[in-house]
C-alpha cells in the first residue's frame, strides 16, 4: 500500500467513536468537545452548523472574506487561532461558549493562509469596439515611432491567407503514417533538424530590412507546420530514399542563404492564396486549315476510319443474325437476371418490370465503388521502386478500400452486340436524296444505367465544320432507371421530370431546357434525318455512342483513331487531354455536374479540323494543290532521255 499524505487528519472520523479501521486516514480525539461536536454535526447536521456560525458571530466574528475596497493588491488575513488553543481549557469557557481548541483544530490548513483579492475585470468583458481602437492607436504609434511604412493590402491579404492555413495548431510530432518508412525516434530526429534550420532562416528575415518581411515571418506554429508538411511529404511520397530526401534538404536549408530563402517563401504564400498560384490560362489556338469550308468537307472522308479490324475494339460493322439474337435470348433465361456490377465487381440480380414480390430493381443493396480509374503516380527523382496505383477520385492506394462513393444500387453494362440487338435491333444508316443535308455531322450521346444496362438518355448532333446544332434531345430509355450517371452523363433527374415533349417545329438551341422524346429507337429516327451513307459521322470514342444508338454507319471519323495512342488500342487519350494538348482549351470542365454533350460534339470536330489543318500543310509541300473543291496530287516530273 501507498503510504497516506495525512489530507485528512484534521478531518472527523464519520465512524468515530466506533471506527476499527487500524490506520485511519481521518482525525481521531478522544476529547470531551470533539466528541459531542462530531456527534451533533452527524445527528443534526443543520442545528449544529447554524450553532457554530452564532458562536462566530458573537465571540471572533465572521469567518467569511471580508470585501475590499481600495487597493487591489492588498490581501487579508483570517484571525490566527489564538495561543490558548495549545493549552488545555477550563471549565468556565467550556461553560460560556467559546470556542474550545478542538474548533481550530478540525480547520483545514488553508484556512489561515493569506486570501489574495479577486482579478482585474477579463479583457473579454471590454467591449470590443474600445480593444480594436486601442490596437489601431497603438500601431498607429509603433509605425510612426519606428518610421515603418504601413504593410500594403497586398501584403495584408498574404498574411491573411497564411494565418487562415495556420488555424490547425501542432506539435512538432512526425504525422502518423500507415507504413512508415524509418522508426519514430528516427524522424522525430529528422523533423527537429529540419525545424532548427527552418527557424534560423526565420529569424533573418525578422532582422532583415526588406518592406515584405511582415508577411515572410512564420510564427513559430506556422514553422511546426512547414516542417511537418516538408517531411510527411517526402516518407509518404519517397519511402525508399527517405533519409537522404531529408538529410539533403537540411543540408540545403544549412547553406542557404536569405534571399532565397525568401523566394521559396513568396511562392509558397502564392501558392495558399486563392488564384494567385494558378498557371496563366493557355491562349486556345485559331484553327487555319487554309482550306474553304467546302474543300474542308472534301477532305475530311480522308480521315475516315478503315472498318476492318474495329470490331475486336468494340466497334459494330456487322448486325447480328436471328440465331445469335435468339441464342442471347435464352442465355438471359437461364441466368435469372444475374450481373456483374460495372461499379464494385459484385454479382447482383436486376428485375426488368420490378420484382413482384417487393417491387426491387435490383438485389445486393447499395453500392460502393471508386467513380475514378487507378492511375499510377510519377517517379520521384531518385527512386528505384515504381509507386503503387492511386484512385484520381480519392488518392487511395488500389485495394486499400472497397470505395470512397455510395450508390443506392449495383448497375451493369452489356456490350455483347447479340444482348444490345435484344433490347433494340441494329440498323444502318439509310439513303436517302436530299439536298439541304449537312457535309459532315458531329455527335455525340450520354448514357444512363437502367435495368437492360447501359441506355442512351441524351443525343446531341451538330453540323461540322461550323458547329451549329443540328439536334439535342433528352432521351427516355426503355429500362427502368437504375442511375442517370450524372457525374458523367451531365443528366439530372428533375431535367427528365420537367422536360417538354419533343416538337419539330421548335428551332433547335432556342431556350435552356432541353425537350424529351419517348424512346431510343425514335432519337434514332431523328438522327437518320441529318445522315446519309456518305456523310461522315465525327466524333471521340464512337463505338460507344454507335451502340447506344444502334447505328451502323460506313464513315466514321474518331478523333480517338486519329490521335492514335502510341502503343495502340484499346489504350486512348481523352478528348480533355487532346484538346488541352493540341489546342489549348479547357474541355469537361464541369467537375461533379458532368459533360455536355454538345461540348464534346463541337471539341470532337475542331480536332478533326486540326488535324485536316497539318495534313494540308504537309501535302501543300509535297505539292498537292486544290481548285473547285478537288485535291489535285503533284505533278510527275518530266524526266529527260539521256
Amino acid at each position: 500500500m501507498f503510504s497516506s499524505l495525512g489530507l485528512f487528519k484534521q478531518t472527523p472520523c464519520p465512524e468515530h467513536p466506533h471506527c476499527l479501521a487500524r490506520n485511519c486516514l481521518f482525525a481521531h480525539n478522544d476529547s470531551p468537545g470533539y466528541k459531542n461536536d462530531t456527534i451533533a454535526a452527524r445527528k443534526f447536521p443543520e442545528t449544529h452548523s447554524l450553532e457554530i456560525a452564532d458562536s462566530e458571530s458573537e465571540n471572533d466574528g465572521p469567518r467569511k472574506r471580508r470585501r475590499v475596497s481600495g487597493g487591489l493588491k492588498k490581501e487579508i488575513e483570517l484571525p490566527n487561532p489564538p495561543k490558548s488553543a495549545q493549552k488545555p481549557v477550563s471549565p468556565e469557557l467550556a461553560k460560556t461558549g467559546q470556542k474550545t481548541p478542538t474548533d481550530y483544530e478540525i480547520l483545514p490548513r488553508t484556512a489561515s493562509r493569506t486570501i489574495s483579492p479577486p482579478p482585474l475585470r477579463a479583457a473579454k468583458d471590454i467591449p470590443a469596439r474600445t480593444l480594436a481602437s486601442e490596437n489601431e492607436e497603438r500601431v498607429k504609434e509603433q509605425l510612426i515611432r519606428n518610421k515603418i511604412a504601413a504593410p500594403s493590402p497586398s501584403s495584408i491579404a498574404k498574411k491573411a491567407a497564411v494565418q487562415k492555413a495556420e488555424a490547425v495548431r501542432e506539435s512538432l510530432n512526425p504525422r502518423m503514417l500507415p507504413n512508415p518508412p524509418v522508426s519514430h525516434p528516427i524522424r522525430m530526429k529528422l523533423v527537429t533538424m529540419l525545424y532548427e534550420q527552418m527557424i534560423r532562416l526565420n529569424e533573418e528575415v525578422k532582422k532583415s530590412e526588406d518592406e515584405s518581411r511582415d508577411a515572410l515571418v512564420l510564427s513559430d506554429q506556422a514553422l511546426i507546420t512547414e516542417a511537418l508538411d516538408e517531411e510527411f511529404h517526402v516518407a509518404k511520397r519517397s519511402p525508399t530514399v527517405y533519409q537522404n530526401v531529408i538529410k539533403s534538404r537540411i543540408m540545403i536549408l544549412k547553406r542557404m542563404k536569405l534571399e532565397i530563402w525568401k523566394e521559396e517563401r513568396n511562392k509558397k504564400i502564392a501558392q495558399k492564396i486563392p488564384d494567385a498560384g494558378q498557371k496563366k490560362p493557355s491562349v486556345p489556338k485559331t484553327i487555319e486549315t487554309g482550306l474553304t469550308p467546302a474543300e474542308e468537307i472534301a477532305f475530311v472522308p480522308r480521315l475516315a476510319a478503315q472498318q476492318e479490324g474495329l470490331s475486336k475494339h468494340g466497334y459494330i460493322t456487322s448486325m447480328p443474325t436471328a440465331a445469335e439474337v435468339e441464342a442471347a435470348q435464352k442465355g438471359i433465361e437461364s441466368s435469372h437476371g444475374w450481373e456483374v456490377c460495372d461499379r464494385c465487381k459484385t454479382r447482383f440480380q436486376v428485375f426488368p418490370g420490378r420484382r413482384a414480390e417487393d417491387g426491387a430493381l435490383t438485389s445486393g443493396g447499395s453500392c460502393t465503388y471508386h467513380w475514378a480509374r487507378p492511375r499510377r503516380p510519377e517517379m520521384v527523382k531518385g527512386e528505384t521502386k515504381r509507386p503503387d496505383l492511386k484512385y484520381a477520385c480519392c488518392d487511395e492506394t488500389l485495394g486499400a478500400s472497397t470505395g470512397c462513393t455510395k450508390a443506392d444500387s449495383h448497375v451493369f453494362k452489356v456490350s455483347d452486340p447479340k444482348r444490345l440487338a435484344l433490347v433494340m435491333p441494329f440498323q444502318p444508316t439509310p439513303v436517302q436524296d436530299r439536298s439541304d443535308l449537312p457535309g459532315a455531322v458531329c455527335f455525340d450521346c450520354e448514357m444512363g444505367y437502367t435495368t437492360y444496362g447501359m441506355e442512351l438518355i441524351r443525343l446531341t448532333a451538330t453540323a461540322w465544320p461550323d458547329g451549329r446544332e443540328l439536334l439535342d434531345v433528352l432521351v427516355r430509355p426503355i429500362g427502368e432507371i437504375l442511375d442517370l450517371n450524372s457525374r458523367f452523363s451531365g443528366v439530372r433527374a428533375e431535367e427528365f421530370a420537367n422536360a417538354a415533349p419533343y416538337r419539330k417545329d421548335m428551332q433547335p438551341g432556342i431556350g435552356s431546357a432541353l425537350q424529351i422524346v419517348e424512346s431510343p429507337s425514335q432519337a434514332r429516327d431523328l438522327l437518320f434525318e441529318l445522315l446519309t451513307p456518305e456523310i461522315p459521322l465525327i466524333g471521340h470514342a464512337l463505338e460507344n455512342d454507335l451502340n447506344a444508338v444502334r447505328i451502323l454507319h460506313p464513315v466514321i471519323v474518331d478523333t480517338c483513331l486519329l490521335y492514335a495512342h502510341p502503343r495502340g488500342l484499346p489504350l486512348r487519350f481523352g478528348l480533355k487531354l487532346l484538346m488541352k494538348k493540341h489546342l489549348g482549351r479547357d474541355v469537361q470542365m464541369g467537375g461533379d455536374q458532368g459533360h455536355d454533350s454538345k461540348e464534346d460534339a463541337r471539341a470532337a470536330g475542331d480536332l478533326v479540323r486540326y488535324r485536316i489543318g497539318e495534313m494540308w500543310q504537309k501535302m501543300k509541300g509535297e505539292g498537292w494543290s486544290t481548285r473547285d473543291g478537288v485535291f489535285y496530287p503533284p505533278r510527275p516530273l518530266d524526266t529527260k532521255q539521256a
